[in-house]
């Protein structure tokens, strides 16, 4: 009696959504464990993804689910204890400060290299790619790259820092084409390690370091990825480390995910198993934080290619999965599976973005054109 009632109650839960339990159509969700109805109507989104990751549930079509939900808001209509938790801490504490700080790496970017390079093509670049004119993944990558170049306005002979530089592959694509020396710094060491033999032979320089400790002067800064680690707490202070670094003269381009709303942590599921001590920032966060610091010259969004990235990404990925190691199992493969599908989801709601800001000391003289 008590797994009829509760599956009543998803089920009305659902139906704003379109979702039928064991329905026919692609994105309705089929029930393989009795339990799973409590157990997600308790534990919110955290419950949703773990369930998945056992087996409790399956649907052909994960990201159109998912899409589903949120465009019909249902993930504000259940919460669970773990993301009560969440907001407590982030209220308590400086979640992304001190050894915080290294976790991601640890525990995402420090995954294993034959994970990402089977994932992200021939440039190891783990951000959205930009599709405008590209018809494959490996196209909208080096698009990607080339317009964050030619945003910056790269010359031969400028020192270019990348905060939170990956795999390298921003500094290498401005040395090898516009003759740029420059520093990335990552708190990934297996991405330090790649990165490095990636730019073996040019001038560029690899440290495993916290951004906080930055202080030389460079004619352009760029940022692509890592903004979402920061913290809403830290803001303040990665743009002033950001100011003491750049040329009065010089520009700055973030490129970072961003939210509709303003918030204090992530998704709980997110928090838990991909992105520890993340958080998207909102504009009004971002603005406020920028102000009395930097101009903000453009502010682009095309965080619709983000969904044709993710789903690049996972062909690549579900191609090739026989042929990574062991240690990849069939839980961590679910894992990955709904990491992508709920990604996919997010951005093709539109309920979060892709952002490049084009930010100067002091503006522009005669303005800013931004490239597109």
């Amino acid at each position: 009696m008590a797994d009829a009632r509760f599956r009543a109650r998803l089920q009305d839960l659902l139906a704003d959504a379109d979702i039928q339990l064991d329905g026919p159509r692609p994105w309705d969700l089929q029930i393989h464990d009795r339990g799973f109805p409590a157990r997600v109507l308790a534990g919110g989104s955290l419950a949703l993804g773990e369930s998945y990751m056992d087996g409790a549930w399956d649907v052909a079509s994960l990201d159109g689910l998912l899409y589903r939900l949120l465009r019909a808001g249902t993930d504000r209509r259940v919460h669970g204890f773990a993301e009560l938790r969440l907001a407590v801490l982030a209220r308590l504490l400086n979640l992304q400060r001190g050894r915080r700080s290294y976790q991601v790496g640890e525990r995402h970017y420090d995954l294993g290299n034959d994970l990402y390079r089977t994932m992200l093509g021939r440039r190891m670049v783990y951000s959205c790619g930009y599709w405008r004119q590209a018809s494959d993944l490996d196209a909208a990558q080096e698009a990607k790259l080339d317009l964050c170049c030619r945003k910056l306005g790269l010359q031969p002979g400028m020192r270019l820092l990348d905060i939170g530089c990956g795999w390298g592959e921003m500094l290498r694509f401005a040395a090898e084409r516009h003759g740029v020396s420059g520093v990335g710094i990552t708190i990934s060491r297996e991405q330090a390690a790649l990165a490095r033999e990636l730019c073996a032979g040019l001038a560029v320089e690899i440290r495993v370091q916290d951004y906080r400790a930055l202080d030389q002067r460079f004619d352009r800064i760029v940022s692509i990825g890592m903004f979402e680690h920061v913290g809403v707490r830290n803001y303040a202070t990665y743009f002033d480390v950001a100011r003491r670094c750049l040329d009065d003269d010089g520009l700055f381009l973030l490129h970072t995910i961003g939210g509709n709303r303003s918030r204090t942590h992530t998704d709980p599921w997110i928090a838990k198993y991909i992105f520890p001590n993340s958080m998207l920032p909102s504009a009004a966060q971002l603005a406020t934080a920028l102000e009395g610091r930097f101009v903000i010259e453009d502010w682009h969004n095309f965080g619709a290619d983000y969904d044709r990235t993710l789903q690049a990404w996972r062909a690549n990925i579900e191609a090739a999965w026989s042929t990574l190691p062991a240690r990849y199992d069939e839980r961590f493969r679910r894992m990955w599976r709904y990491y992508l599908g709920a990604s996919m989801a997010s951005f093709r709601a539109r309920s979060i973005h892709l952002w490049q800001l084009v930010l100067s000391p002091r503006g522009v003289a005669g303005g800013y054109v931004a490239p597109r």
